[in-house]
């Protein structure tokens, strides 16, 4: 079994993907991170990276063709990516989505105990995280909508959505993993 996580930013979806490897002892594969990488090493950031993807569409290709030799190849590994669902249609796929003053809060927290994210510029304020969170999305809109005809963030495109804005980290974690505890035993 392939598992997929999609959503929005700040929804706590790469913390709860990263705990559902570990705890299934599969591999984990994570996408923004290989996009941030990317983007480091030619000096942007995530926010320059996404924008130079609006009219390079290799920024995007080169992660998206890597993940979908994964599925082919591969299995019983826990991916995150917006596109992993796309790329990996028999993927059990889970779309994790937060209100934005939730994730902008987050966000900005978040950062403030780390420059690794390399997502926009510092944050001043939540509201900064906020405006950086709208960007992001009307940039992953267009690019993916121009490149691929999808829009990531239609939720009938997922198995399952969770909604994490009223979750403690550890109840988000247990309602997917009780999902695909069921989704694992029902299989074999």
């Amino acid at each position: 079994m392939i598992i997929s996580f999609g959503g929005e930013a700040g929804s706590g979806k790469s913390t709860i993907a990263r705990r559902l490897a570990r705890e299934l002892k599969w591999p984990y594969y994570y996408i923004g991170g290989m996009r941030r990488q990317k983007a480091k090493e030619r000096g942007l950031t995530l926010a320059e990276y996404n924008k130079l993807g609006e009219t390079d569409p290799s920024t995007d290709l080169e992660v998206d063709k890597y993940q979908e030799e994964l599925g082919k190849k591969k299995d019983n590994f826990v991916i995150e990516g917006r596109t992993s669902w796309y790329f990996i249609p028999q993927s059990l796929k889970f779309f994790v989505k937060v209100d934005d003053k939730e994730a902008a809060r987050r966000i900005y927290n978040a950062a403030q105990d780390s420059e690794e994210r390399n997502e926009d510029k510092k944050f001043q304020s939540a509201e900064d995280a906020l405006e950086s969170i709208k960007n992001r999305r009307q940039s992953d809109i267009k690019r993916y909508q121009k490149y691929f005809g999808i829009d990531v963030f239609k939720e009938s495109n997922y198995d399952f959505v969770v909604d994490t804005t009223n979750l403690s980290p550890e109840e988000a974690f247990q309602k997917i993993f009780k999902i695909v505890k069921e989704k694992l035993t029902s299989k074999s």
